[in-house]
């Protein structure tokens, strides 16, 4: 039989995250995953800024970017005493999504613009695709676009497409 077991280290860690949690997950927003009621944009982007100014919002991004440095051990321990918490997780758009395409291939310009935002929960971004006999499922999309020399043709129709960002008085 074989036993995995955390470092003093980590079983440490394991116990300021349990302390960060219990000290500063609101009640209300523990409350409603617990119950499984939906949360309210507002209480995702209180419980980001919590994270924010913990350090704790991006514990997968990259350290020269705002994340954690965390081990996988350590992002473990943080996913399992969230989840045990009741905290909930991020909204995955902007962090998830939107900011590893960013610092991975974006410019200076663009990871100084839009990463600080994003960590903070200062912006949101949303994404949608919608086409006839297709709606949000990106496999049964017919559009293409060919180049065509500096310009690309579209061929197909789009009820929609978006991938945008928001100010925190404009909700997805």
């Amino acid at each position: 039989m074989m036993h995995a077991g955390f470092s003093d280290e980590d079983v440490a860690f394991r116990s300021e995250v349990r302390a960060f949690l219990e000290a500063e997950l609101p009640a209300d927003i523990r409350r409603k995953v617990r119950d499984g009621t939906m949360l309210t944009r507002d209480d995702y982007v209180r419980w980001q800024k919590i994270l924010y100014r913990q350090g704790w919002a991006a514990a997968n991004w990259p350290v020269e970017y705002g994340g954690t440095g965390w081990s996988p051990t350590r992002r473990y321990i943080w996913a399992n005493e969230r989840a045990l918490a009741g905290a909930p997780r991020l909204i995955p758009f902007g962090m998830n999504m939107v900011a590893p395409v960013i610092y991975t291939f974006g410019s200076d310009e663009q990871k100084a613009r839009f990463l600080p935002d994003i960590l903070a929960s200062n912006a949101w971004w949303c994404q949608g695709f919608s086409e006839p006999n297709a709606g949000s499922d990106l496999a049964s999309l017919k559009t293409t676009a060919v180049r065509d020399g500096d310009d690309y043709i579209v061929n197909g129709t789009k009820t929609w497409t978006t991938l945008g960002q928001f100010a925190d008085s404009v909700s997805c």
